[in-house]
């Protein structure tokens, strides 16, 4: 397919309500013609997370409106489009059904194809949005809900190296952060504080790294935390500002220490498909911390790899990436019908063995 395609991306699979117009010309770097992201932080800040019963009811209020929003600043009608694309999962069920739902009500309307897309294949495909990296790249997914290595082989094609087998890095800051006093989103307080802090204070350990293989564990670092938090408030009867900003230092070092030998052992893998230019692309939210970035850096200079992070607005959760990766499966010749489900739980590499397990609704990774 060689035509110009002008796509509505829709994304609503955690607390972020998201529409967004793309349009790509072939031959020429894509356009975001607008892109209209609502977050849920306030409504969920009085429960230290997200709540999903919440979220849901919120993406059902907002949807319409991100999307009026998104053409009205793009200029384009819906008769204006080619096709629309949304989130189908994984996520929060109830959010990834009110995208869904969405979708198919206005491609019942107005006869457009739809293509429901893979949240996780919206973060892999960035870097073609905004860089127009080319096939083969190695990819680091670090967010709040997921973290993984993945070879992108295609747009249709997904090669996991390996990922955490329990909580994801974001995931363990913003719990840090909860267990510290610090607010939410957990990820910039604790970089704050550590900024401050003394990272050698505390002797927190490195999971897995005594173990072949790309695989990452963040649960027992919390708990390291939580310990040496509350060894420090039973000796001392209470936590200084200092000791929560050595904490927060030691714990934030750790994470990134991880992820930089992970982050060695995913390219020595890469390397043996002798890429003509070989990449490391990240994104999610915790590729936004300034010490991991740096860490991963210093490892693809060491390796010789260029390493990518799109701007942040296009690292979280938003809808251009979805339009776009709407845009990458049309291309390749996938449409979806009014049969398209919500899927809680959708792995982008369907051979790789379930990190977590699997339950009666599939793999949780």
């Amino acid at each position: 397919m060689t035509e110009t395609l002008t796509f509505l991306g829709i994304e609503s699979s955690c607390d972020d309500t998201a529409a967004a117009v793309i349009r790509h010309v072939p031959g020429q770097v894509p356009q975001v013609l607008s892109s209209v992201v609502e977050g849920q932080t306030a409504l969920h800040a009085a429960f230290g997370g997200v709540v999903p019963e919440i979220a849901a009811r919120a993406h059902a209020e907002r949807l319409d409106h991100c999307v009026e929003q998104a053409l009205a600043e793009s200029g384009v009608a819906l008769s204006g489009l080619d096709g629309i694309a949304v989130t189908a999962g994984p996520g929060l069920i109830g959010g990834v059904l009110s995208g869904v739902m969405l979708a198919k009500g206005l491609a019942l309307a107005t006869g457009l194809p739809m293509v429901g897309v893979n949240h996780l294949a919206g973060h892999a495909l960035t870097p073609r949005l905004t860089d127009q990296l080319a096939f083969p790249y190695l990819m680091l997914l670090v967010s709040g809900g997921h973290c993984q290595f993945l070879i992108v082989h295609s747009a249709e094609q997904f090669q996991r190296l390996g990922g955490t087998i329990d909580d994801a890095p974001g995931e363990a800051f913003d719990k840090t952060a909860k267990l510290l006093g610090l607010p939410q989103p957990g990820g910039p307080a604790v970089q704050a504080e550590a900024a401050l802090g003394n990272a050698k204070r505390y002797a927190f350990p490195r999971p897995l790294l005594d173990r072949p293989g790309c695989d990452m564990s963040f649960s027992g670092l919390k708990t390291a935390l939580l310990r040496a938090r509350d060894a420090v408030i039973a000796e001392n009867g209470g936590l200084t500002m200092q000791d929560r900003r050595d904490l927060c230092a030691g714990f934030q070092l750790a994470v990134a220490e991880v992820l930089a030998e992970k982050t060695r052992r995913a390219l020595a893998i890469y390397a043996d498909l002798s890429p003509a230019q070989p990449a490391l692309a990240v994104a999610g939210g915790v590729a936004a911390n300034s010490l991991i970035r740096a860490m991963l850096e210093t490892v693809c200079a060491q390796s010789g790899t260029h390493f990518l992070a799109p701007p942040l607005r296009l690292c979280t959760d938003n809808a251009a990436m979805i339009g776009w990766a709407g845009i990458e499966r049309y291309r390749a010749g996938s449409v979806d019908g009014m049969d398209l489900i919500a899927r809680p739980r959708w792995p982008l590499d369907p051979t790789a063995a379930p990190m977590i397990g699997s339950g009666k609704k599939g793999a949780k990774a």
